[in-house]
């Protein structure tokens, strides 16, 4: 079926060659949010006024009286210096959306299809316990992997671990210091955390300490045996707490390739890049020189040790390799932009294809109410599990507000998929490019723009499906679209896909959000005007509206799937 602004951007483009201005490209039609000017706009005609040298009202007024016939489109008209306004037509639209409830995918296109896209995201610590601060990149980076799987992209989910380097160099030295066993064995990353810290703490105190650290790094690198060893039980300690995590927030990965999984192409990498004069030495190390006034991307340090500028290239040559890509979106923080400007510009060295696409999915940092998120090294921080926990008791008290009459367990049930939910909605309903502040007034909210807010609209929708028979069907009679109220939540299903595109395309979850939000809203207007089961309503008007009622919860369904929260049939 494709997306409505498609089918839109088809005919108007249709009507430029048909009015003599060629076949160049056009921009795309776009929903409009005020109904006075119309359901959809194109601004085509501001580009072609411009390369044909006339008034864009002049070409508007030209596309509309060119516009070819079509079932889709009730009307047309010019507005301001030279937009145009384009209607739907109710028939058709009322067949787009019923045609859209009978499809898994609601009618999205596949655009993807046929292509590869890897995802790196979430990318935790060994040996640390995961906390708030990695929230961002796994909730973005998991909501970006099933869209693209929704749009058909064939997607790798890589966590990229981080196992290797300087700080495990620490950590080896601390263990032998300050272990304590029995500790370990009660809460091993517990006290991995702990004798880390004290190992930083002494490494910032203690020059000595830390060129020992150093070393220890170096030989880890370079396979020692007993060094491996330990430091495989740490990864396997922390891989085991990690999976506890992820299937509570139901993620799942397709590959654990950390860093030290190229440990043995590292040295090979460096010699080849120096051998085809990519990599140059530089006061005893290598780097690779980058244009301009960037600074080169170091890959080999004096003492021999490498750095995450090499593994990720080799990473790279890998991902290259094994899944052959046309896209890999790398979902990091902000403070990592001049990292990836440097790796990217070097992978184009290293002989990286330029129409291989590479994007640093970038976000901004997450606060709770209390202040900045600390770092690890300092032991300040709050796991993300204690904040799960938190979001579950909360929505616990909110459920038993709503619904006393269900049973303890069930409440309980409940609260843990909408204090899952609260957390991932909230993050994903914000530009990820801004700094956020997590405040659970807001997260919680049951005035909209919250997951229980969403979840409690799907359920009331699931509810009157269920008493009208239609829970596990549409009905057959066609979507009502004659009142108002009806129109403007068959135009919102209509552009869910065009919502899911534009979040891939802009690597922005929050595009779906906001529009699901404005779905769940317009729930209500629908409920106070247009009554479905209630006595009195004609038997053909119910089917319609029931069958506009199972589009509606079906696209309410798809989209938080999308975004990993779950829906409750009852709430």
């Amino acid at each position: 079926m494709g997306t409505v602004a498609a089918h839109l951007t088809t005919l108007v483009r249709s009507a430029a060659e048909r009015a003599g201005f060629g076949d160049e490209p056009i921009e795309s039609t776009v929903a409009t949010r005020d109904p006075a000017h119309g359901d959809y706009q194109s601004n085509a005609a501001f580009r072609i006024a411009k390369r044909v040298g006339r008034r864009p009202r002049d070409i508007a007024e030209a596309l509309v009286a060119a516009l070819p016939g079509d079932p889709a489109v009730a009307g047309a008209e010019v507005a301001g210096p030279g937009f145009v306004n384009l209607r739907l037509a109710n028939e058709w639209l009322a067949r787009d959306v019923a045609a859209r409830a009978a499809d898994p995918r609601l009618g999205a296109p596949q655009p993807g299809a046929g292509h590869t896209i890897v995802i790196d995201y979430s990318a935790p610590n060994v040996a640390k316990r995961m906390h708030v601060g990695h929230l961002r990149s796994t909730i973005i980076g998991n909501a970006l992997d099933r869209i693209h799987r929704f749009l058909g992209w064939r997607v790798v989910a890589d966590n990229h671990l981080g196992d290797w380097g300087l700080q495990y160099g620490k950590l080896l030295l601390g263990w032998r210091e300050w272990r304590d066993d029995e500790a370990f064995a009660q809460d091993p990353i517990g006290e991995l955390q702990r004798v880390y810290q004290l190992a930083t703490e002494r490494a910032e105190s203690d020059p000595k300490f830390l060129d020992d650290a150093r070393a220890e790094t170096v030989l880890l690198q370079e396979g020692d045996p007993e060094r491996l060893k330990l430091w495989q039980e740490f990864v396997d300690v922390s891989l085991a707490e990690f999976a506890v995590l992820y299937d509570r927030l139901t993620i799942k990965f397709d590959t654990f390739y950390g860093e030290s999984a190229f440990r043995h192409e590292l040295k090979p990498l460096v010699e080849d890049l120096l051998a085809r004069g990519v990599a140059v030495e530089s006061e005893g190390a290598i780097v690779v020189p980058l244009e301009g006034n960037d600074p080169p991307l170091l890959i080999r340090k004096k003492d021999g040790a490498s750095l995450y500028g090499t593994t990720d290239l080799a990473t790279l040559r890998q991902r290259i390799r094994d899944y052959a890509p046309s896209k890999i979106l790398y979902v990091v923080d902000t403070r990592q932009q001049a990292h990836f400007r440097q790796l990217f510009a070097a992978a184009r060295r290293m002989g990286v294809p330029p129409d291989l696409e590479l994007v640093h999915v970038w976000f901004g940092m997450l606060r709770l109410s209390g202040g900045v998120v600390a770092s690890t090294r300092k032991g300040q921080v709050v796991n993300l599990i204690e904040l799960l926990d938190r979001a579950a008791e909360k929505a616990f008290e909110v459920v038993t507000t709503k619904s006393p009459e269900l049973t303890e367990a069930e409440r309980y049930a409940i609260a843990e998929a909408v204090g899952t939910g609260t957390v991932k909605y909230f993050d994903l309903s914000q530009n990820p490019q801004s700094d956020i502040t997590f405040t659970w007034d807001r997260a919680l909210s049951l005035d909209g723009g919250s997951a229980v807010y969403l979840q409690y609209a799907y359920a009331r929708l699931h509810s009157i499906l269920r008493s009208g028979g239609a829970a596990d069907a549409p009905p057959s009679a066609p979507v009502a679209v004659e009142h108002e109220s009806e129109r403007a939540l068959a135009l919102l299903v209509a552009r869910l896909p065009e919502a899911v595109e534009a979040a891939a395309e802009q690597h922005r979850p929050n595009l779906l959000a906001e529009h699901l939000d404005q779905l769940a809203k317009a729930v209500g207007p629908f409920y106070e005007t247009c009554p479905v089961l209630k006595d009195g309503v004609p038997a053909d008007v119910r089917e319609r509206r029931l069958a506009l009622v199972f589009a509606v919860a079906h696209a309410l369904r798809a989209g938080l799937e999308l975004l990993g929260i779950q829906t409750i049939p009852r709430m």
